[in-house]
This record gives structure tokens, C-alpha cells and sequence, in this order.
């Protein structure tokens, strides 16, 4: 099959060949539809999170079951799936209390070490990516990093899903859980931003006050739901938000993942309020915060893919979709193809979209 490899940091990825195995007694083969061309991916490529090569990225996708293991009864060849990053054992304690998200035991789900890998070229293994590598024309996954969906959603819309979706409207709903009626801030308006942005929407928050550098994404952003926009090019975002709510936000999400937007997220809450950062700071970095703020019942805290159950979350922002409360749509801001993934990364950087999706013949 045709794959975009990852040789190291700050290298493009490029086009090859790699050949992947049958599915085992858990494991899936799927069609990869579409695939999401995520932030964090570029982390990797940029070398601020280190991965070993050669590797496949991409964690972003939804496609079609080609062929199931002789032990999986949840899936069966033509079955629509999304695939997730947060793959599940499904019995350590993480699992069990109903963090699947964090499960303490992937170990479970992967090929053993010294196996014939899943993925590989010549004989040796290329590395897969948060246990999915979607930017390829297949998958094979274990079963449980799919959730199986209605067909009435077209792929590309369902592989949004599949991470920032997922990752920006469950930071609202599950991480910070934030009430109707709320003033909500979100610092970055990619994929994520918007996502989160949607979220607050659909809890009912009053006022989102979306913060930029970029004035396209200010105005996909009102698109998407958000009351203000802050263009933090020119203006000191934490000043103007404490200056527009009379004190400070109740909630506000961080979601680009920068130490300085982290501090920006903490300090433009009110006393009592809720900062939580999405994002991926890179490794070695310090979140710095002024120690006195935290006698005023300030919080701040993480989020890992929007505390999400996704066999539960997912079938429900398809739901959202379907009835129109969770634009997709809009999120799409170029159809791609395999080959112009490093062109994707670039469009990133600049601020020219949202998400650019790859799509699969």
C-alpha cells in the first residue's frame, strides 16, 4: 500500500510503499477513507515530541472494515468506522472506572515485541503512529481503536471526528463540564479551537470570546459559534477579556499548545474559574503562573482527547451533525491527496485552515 513516511524530525515526509500484514484474532483491516491532517502530527515533524523512525503518522481517520480477525464480533467487513487514538484494553483500572482515554495498558492491544510487525518495508517494521498511522492508503488497528457508525455521514466528514472533533468539543463537555449560561474564552482557532468553540455552543455558554493571531480564523470562528474575537496580534488578549467580562471568563481552554497562551488561558479566568489546557506543550517546557491567583479557587487543568468514551462520544456528535447543532462541514478547509500532506503542514502553519483532509481513492 502507498504510505507518507516519517524518516525524523524536520524532514518532509515522504511517498513509498509498505506492505502491511493480514489481521490477527482482534485486529482490523480497514480502507482508510479520509484522514485528518492533525497539529499534533506537526509536532512530531517539527521534533518538539520525539518519535522513533521510519514511522507512519496521521490519527485522524474513518474509512471502511476490509477484513476482521477470527476473534472480533463487534465489526464485519463494509462496516463504516472512525479510528481513535485512545485504543482501550477495556479491563485495567483506567478502563474499568470509565477512562478508557487513559488506559494504563495499550501494551494489550499491540503486536508483541519480536512478532511480525503490522507494518513494514523489506522485513523491517515501520513504527505506527499512536497505534493507527492513517496517513496510508490501509490501517490495520485493533478492534478496539474503532467505533462503528452510521453510514449516513460522509467520511471525510466522520474522520474530523476522529481526533480534533473529539478532542475540542469533549474538553468542554467532559474535561471542563461547564455550565449553561457560562462566559467561556478559547485561545486558538484550528481544528480544535473550533471544535471547543462548538462545544461551549452546544453547553449553552452565554459569551465565547475566541482569541487569534490570524483574522481568517477570528471570522471562521463567529462562524462556528463564537459571540467575540480578540485579534491577539494587536492586542493584550487577557486584558481585553478581563476588560469585556467584567473580571474574567469562567472557563477558558488553551488549544494551539504554548506556554505563553497556557499562562494567557490561567490568568483571563475570575476567581473561582476553570483554565484547561488542550494543547501539546512541547517536552521540557514550564507552565509559569503567579502563585497568589490560586487563593482566589483558580484552576487549571489538562485534557487528553476530551476525557472522551469514544464508542459512547462519537455515535453523539454524529448525532449533533446529523441534526445540525455540530457543523463539519465548514470545518474542511481543503480536500487533499496523500502526496501534499507536507504542503498541508505548511497551510497549518500560516493559519490558512482549519483542517486540510486527505482523501483516499
Amino acid at each position: 500500500m502507498k504510505a507518507a513516511i516519517f524518516h525524523g524530525p524536520n524532514q518532509p515526509l515522504t511517498i513509498e510503499q509498505v506492505d502491511i500484514d493480514e489481521p490477527r484474532d482482534h485486529e482490523v483491516l480497514v480502507h482508510t477513507a479520509a484522514s485528518g491532517v492533525c497539529h499534533s502530527d506537526l509536532h512530531f515533524v517539527e521534533g518538539l515530541y520525539p518519535y522513533p523512525a521510519p514511522a507512519i503518522l496521521g490519527h485522524e481517520a474513518a474509512g471502511v472494515v476490509e477484513k476482521v480477525g477470527k476473534a472480533v464480533t463487534y465489526l464485519k467487513a463494509g462496516d463504516h468506522v472512525i479510528s481513535c487514538p485512545s485504543v482501550f484494553c477495556g479491563y485495567c483500572d483506567d478502563c474499568m472506572s470509565g477512562h478508557p482515554n487513559r488506559c494504563s495498558n495499550r501494551k494489550a492491544t499491540q503486536r508483541p515485541k519480536g512478532d511480525t510487525p503490522r507494518l513494514s518495508q523489506g522485513g523491517k517494521m515501520v513504527r505506527q503512529f499512536s497505534d493507527l498511522s492513517t496517513y496510508a492508503e490501509k490501517m490495520l488497528l485493533h478492534e478496539n481503536a474503532l467505533v462503528k457508525i452510521t453510514d449516513e455521514i460522509a467520511l471525510d466528514r466522520a474522520a474530523l471526528i476522529g481526533c480534533g472533533v473529539t478532542t475540542g468539543v469533549g474538553a468542554v463537555l467532559n474535561t471542563a463540564r461547564i455550565e449553561p449560561g457560562s462566559t467561556v474564552a478559547v485561545f486558538g482557532c484550528g481544528g480544535v479551537g473550533i471544535s471547543a468553540i462548538q462545544g461551549a455552543r452546544l453547553a449553552g455558554a452565554r459569551r465565547i470570546i475566541a482569541v487569534d493571531q490570524f483574522e481568517g480564523k477570528l471570522a471562521m470562528a463567529k462562524r462556528f459559534g463564537a459571540t467575540d474575537t480578540i485579534d491577539a496580534s494587536s492586542a493584550n488578549a487577557v486584558e481585553e477579556i478581563v476588560k469585556m467580562t467584567d473580571g474574567g471568563v469562567d472557563y477558558s481552554f488553551e488549544a494551539v499548545g504554548l506556554k505563553k497562551l497556557a499562562e494567557q488561558c490561567f490568568e483571563c479566568i475570575k476567581p473561582g474559574g476553570t483554565a484547561t489546557i488542550i494543547g501539546m506543550i512541547p517536552m521540557g517546557q514550564k507552565v509559569e503562573l503567579d502563585g497568589p491567583a490560586f487563593l482566589t479557587e483558580r484552576k487549571i487543568q489538562g485534557s487528553m482527547m476530551g476525557g472522551n468514551r469514544f464508542r459512547i462520544d462519537m455515535p453523539r456528535y454524529i448525532d449533533y451533525y446529523l441534526q445540525k447543532r455540530l457543523n463539519l462541514d465548514d470545518m474542511i478547509s481543503r480536500r487533499i491527496k496523500l502526496e501534499q500532506v507536507n504542503e498541508a503542514f505548511h497551510a497549518m502553519k500560516s493559519g490558512e485552515v482549519a483542517r486540510s483532509v486527505i482523501m483516499f481513492d
